[in-house]
């Protein structure tokens, strides 16, 4: 009887071994790198007020675009627009980015009538802050038509 147990269990360890089984997967991926750096600037950027409809003061500016062109390992420029005073001006921008933060400036004209002059020049800085989707702009500066200042946030278009 003794023999017959002890088969029986070892019949049924065997069997049990049998129907277990073990499986190990493994699998490795390359992490993701988010765009960070000066290539997180480039591409596309719009003002997110200009798709709210909000009116800006006179002494500020909206509808702020910047499609950054160019880099280097620590600036982009590109092309900008804006609407300052109620005038349309476009020019070029460019920006050093440390970490997070960006030393900018902006330089354009605005031509056309109703203007103290024409060409009408316009001469932005700041310090911007880099987001994960957009870009705080803090800006002052000056225009044929007065001083402006203000802050815009932008968005990649």
């Amino acid at each position: 009887m003794k023999k017959y147990i002890l088969a029986s269990a070892a019949a049924v360890s065997i069997a049990a071994v049998g129907c277990v089984g073990f499986e190990h997967k493994s699998s490795s991926t390359a992490p993701t790198t988010p765009t960070s750096g000066v290539q997180a600037l480039m591409g596309s950027w719009q003002s997110v007020n200009s798709a709210t409809g909000v009116i800006p003061s006179p002494s500020t500016c909206s509808d702020f675009k910047w499609n950054a062109t160019e880099q280097t390992a620590t600036t982009a420029k590109g092309y900008f627009s804006a609407t300052c005073a109620g005038v349309a001006y476009a020019g070029t921008a460019s920006g050093t980015l440390t970490g997070t933060v960006i030393a900018w400036g902006a330089n354009g004209t605005a031509t056309g009538a109703g203007l103290p002059q024409s060409p009408c020049a316009i001469t932005l800085t700041g310090t911007a802050e880099l987001g994960t989707d957009s870009i705080r702009v803090p800006y002052s500066g000056s225009t044929c038509a007065g001083n402006v200042s203000g802050v815009e946030i932008l968005k990649r278009r």
